[in-house]
């Protein structure tokens, strides 16, 4: 048998074909233009699900069934989205509407970084791990909890979510209304700002640092690669910049690895590209602050190895 995963996101629709060795034979994408409203982002859902069958030479008669992986708050009990903040969805039965375009196939929905937490304990990196969790640093800093092979939502469905821990009182804002989430420290877009606040900072002290001619003088062209770049050539306040960046990035991984004592904790997102600039002083920074001695056993962690085929692939095994 075969199963969809659809991978929704604000920009593109990513959907794949998974057989039950967990591996995409088939896939595809389309633009979302969540302006159009939801049933048009569902149409196009069925609409690409049965081109891909109809090109691998099936029909729907070989899909056990079929998974999606939507941003916001997923009830996967009901299959309702009942909210997402950048796809028109609010109290959604996206599980119905979808099946009744693939002729009554069962659907199934889960929060997007959850399926890919679920995809990387089933088929990726924590594969086999009782527990295992997996933080996501993106524009935002996602997180999925998976325990005995399930997901950890929470009575609400909004469980998990790790990016709106506070490690900085009154630091800060963030978009969920609190200050000091760990999600504007750690995630891609912390990143940035942080260099964009360090290169001022660093301007009003008369402090030279590559990082302005990289961006020619404009921190609108600061990205999540520029304070790394910078560091490599042995620039002082880049490397300050990813200091301080790793330093959050540990606290909120040692809150989490406190609160779960995980077998695995995944990290997924570009930043993970990094290499050992990144992990070695994260791991450092990790473990000097969790006391243990030589025979505690202690949580692995991990870069997800499913890269932008986790979403997809998380979807497809909703059903299990």
């Amino acid at each position: 048998m075969y199963y969809i995963g659809v991978d929704l996101g604000g920009t593109n629709i990513a959907i794949g074909i998974v057989n039950e060795k967990y591996e995409i034979v088939k896939k595809g994408s389309t633009p979302t233009k969540p302006d159009r409203g939801a049933d048009a982002i569902i149409e196009d859902m069925a609409i690409l699900s049965k081109r891909l069958i109809w090109d691998m030479g099936i029909t729907l008669d070989d899909i056990a069934w079929a998974g999606v992986a939507t941003p916001g708050t997923a009830n996967s009990a009901t299959g309702v989205v009942e909210y997402a903040n950048n796809i028109p969805f609010l109290n959604y039965p996206l599980a119905d509407k979808l099946s009744a375009l693939l002729d009554g196939k069962p659907v199934y929905i889960e929060n997007d970084a959850n399926a890919a937490a679920k995809a990387e304990a089933i088929a990726g990196v924590a594969a086999g791990a009782p527990i295992s969790v997996m933080i996501t640093l993106g524009t935002g800093l996602g997180g999925g909890v998976i325990i005995g092979g399930k997901v950890y939502s929470g009575f609400n469905f909004a469980g998990a979510e790790l990016g709106h821990t506070v490690i900085e009182k009154d630091g800060r804002q963030c978009s969920c209304g609190r200050k000091g989430c760990w999600e504007t420290y750690s995630s891609a877009t912390g990143l940035v700002n942080i260099t964009k606040d360090r290169v001022l900072e660093a301007r009003a002290a008369g402090r030279k640092t590559s990082i302005d001619n990289m961006i020619g003088g404009d921190l609108s062209k600061v990205s999540a690669r520029t304070a790394f770049a910078a560091m490599k050539t042995g620039d002082a306040v880049a490397a300050e910049i990813v200091d301080e960046y790793i330093s959050y990035l540990a606290c909120g991984i040692v809150n989490t690895i406190n609160i779960f004592h995980p077998d695995v904790l995944s990290i997924g997102g570009g930043v993970c590209n990094e290499g050992d600039y990144l992990l070695k002083p994260l791991f450092e920074k990790v473990w000097s602050s969790i006391p243990a001695d030589d025979s505690t056993p202690k949580c692995e962690i991990k870069i997800a190895m499913l890269g932008n085929d986790a979403g997809i692939i998380g979807a497809a095994v909703l059903g299990k």
